[in-house]
């Protein structure tokens, strides 16, 4: 009779749990191989759309580059003497149009500017000559130069299209948004000369030298008319 042998019956069943347990460890490598290469695969796919979506907005709507040429050429260089004595900050609203009529609708082009711009006035010193000041029992008489307009300008970082409508047949007007910042500038210099900025400019540009020529030891200082412009 042949012996009983206890172990037997786990040697069995370590045994089954191997063959059942290779495949399944086989299997999960296997999907997880599958899900791993799916999941690169749909990523690469994304990043690809991406990629490509990403150049086809580059190509209708390109980001501007700007390149300065190295070489700057220096015309002139002058000393300047000016006294900036008032400061106007203007906005405007300027609307400009080309192929306006019956056919607008189609061929014509219009926008609407927002100007913000600086308009600054004040007296040239170097105008000022030794015929221009004189003393007379302790006073000193002064014709200063008369005020001018020394700049004015757009701030461009302010002003801006508003608006813009172009007709169906026509890409717009390439010279319109410069002939309209053209138009606001000068419309800002008009509305601070309306305004009384040179009068103003005189009579600021009298209490500062004024107030200089004081300190500086004269007793009395009276201003006379202006001084004569070449």
């Amino acid at each position: 009779m042949e012996k009983f042998r206890p172990w037997l019956p786990y040697l069995v069943i370590v045994g089954l749990l191997v063959i059942i347990a290779v495949p399944c460890i086989i299997a999960y490598q296997f999907f997880g191989a599958v899900r791993d290469f799916t999941t690169g695969g749909v990523n690469r796919v994304n990043e690809m759309a991406d990629s490509v979506g990403t150049q086809v907005a580059n190509v209708l709507h390109p980001t501007p580059t700007v390149i300065p040429d190295p070489i700057t050429i220096v015309h002139q260089v002058r000393s300047l003497a000016r006294l900036e004595t008032i400061q106007y900050s203007i906005e405007k609203i300027i609307t400009a149009e080309s192929g306006q009529g019956p056919f607008g609708f189609l061929f014509g082009d219009k926008l609407i500017f927002v100007a913000h711009g600086t308009v600054i006035a004040g007296v040239d010193l170097e105008k000022l000559s030794p015929d221009d000041l004189r003393t007379k029992d302790g006073v000193l008489y002064v014709r200063l130069p008369s005020a001018e307009v020394l700049n004015y300008s757009l701030d461009n970082e302010k002003s801006y299209i508003y608006n813009r409508d172009t007709g169906l047949f026509t890409r717009g007007n390439q010279n319109l948004e410069t002939e309209a910042r053209q138009a606001a500038e000068q419309e800002i210099l008009n509305a601070a000369l309306e305004d009384g900025i040179l009068k103003q400019a005189q009579v600021n540009a009298e209490s500062y030298m004024l107030r200089l020529l004081l300190n500086l030891g004269f007793p009395e200082v009276i201003f006379e008319g202006v001084a004569a412009t070449n």
